[in-house]
């Protein structure tokens, strides 16, 4: 699946262990251990470079300014708003990748004639709770970060997102759910973004290959009697897309899954491997 919507994104080059990325009227250097193959040109003696995010042999890095550039700025996906900011961990608050899925959400919900109530678990910045939420659903956004819960708000008021839509919980997914099963609260539609690696608020380890099972197992539980979707995405390398695509037919009703890669287009005319997702939709007239 090609995310090719964008117009204020683009990946220009790549190679390396890198890529180099305009996000509106800023062009940013970072790692991307996809990115194997030869750079066609030095990426850090771009013209219009203005930063380069530095990994340290001891962990982590830091970002390098080349050419002054705003601490954080917005850039728009077709009526979408979002604020991007240079954070830690290379990352600038948003998977543009991402999109080609806000696309598939926003017109299952859309084209559902009827209210939707979706979960949005591991929700980060909010990019799809914004998408949905502007699609017409009525959206819980949840995240252990109350930092990233706050950036999601901030994203949900640029794009005109009632302040109704969405529900803001800063919370352990997993407790969340727990309890949300034992309340009898349901939703029409699950997404779903887990970390590779973390630990709860009680010290407990998380590993994506450990639990995913487990977690979509206990995510179906407060799927409603008539559901709409089930998005599954993964950024851990060496998870196969099939694999998520099995955990979906295995954990919920029947109706329609597939496994597939999130890929982004790039200027030189090849594709950047993003990550993966699987789908499980209701067959029609469910």
């Amino acid at each position: 699946m090609i995310a090719d919507g964008w117009a204020d994104y683009e990946v220009l080059a790549t190679g390396g262990g890198e890529k180099l990325e305009r996000w509106g009227d800023v062009v940013l250097l970072r790692p991307d251990p996809q990115a194997i193959w030869k750079a066609r040109f030095d990426l850090a003696s771009y013209r219009g470079l203005n930063a380069r995010y530095n990994r340290s042999s001891a962990g982590g890095g830091a970002w390098q300014t080349i050419r002054p550039f705003p601490s954080e700025w917005e850039i728009t996906y077709g009526k979408l708003r979002f604020l991007i900011k240079p954070m830690g961990f290379k990352h600038t608050g948003l998977f543009p990748e991402q999109a080609v899925n806000w696309d598939r959400m926003a017109a299952l919900i859309k084209g559902a004639g009827r209210p939707v109530r979706v979960l949005n678990l591991f929700a980060y910045t909010g990019g799809a709770t914004v998408a949905c939420a502007a699609a017409g659903a009525k959206v819980t956004h949840v995240d252990a970060a109350r930092g990233m819960v706050d950036r999601a708000h901030t994203n949900c008021t640029l794009s005109g997102v009632a302040q109704d839509a969405v529900r803001y919980i800063v919370d352990d997914c997993v407790k969340f759910v727990s309890r949300e099963k034992r309340r009898g609260n349901r939703y029409d539609a699950v997404i779903m973004d887990p970390p590779s690696y973390g630990r709860g608020p009680g010290g407990e380890t998380w590993k994506l290959e450990d639990n995913l099972y487990e977690l979509v197992e206990l995510t179906s539980s407060v799927l409603s009697d008539d559901p709409l979707f089930f998005l599954l995405n993964s950024y851990t390398t060496g998870l196969q897309p099939s694999v998520m695509d099995n955990i979906l037919s295995l954990c919920l009703p029947q109706g329609r899954h597939e496994g597939y890669e999130v890929v982004l287009p790039t200027r030189e005319g090849i594709v950047l491997p993003c990550g993966c997702s699987a789908m499980w939709t209701a067959r029609s007239g469910r």
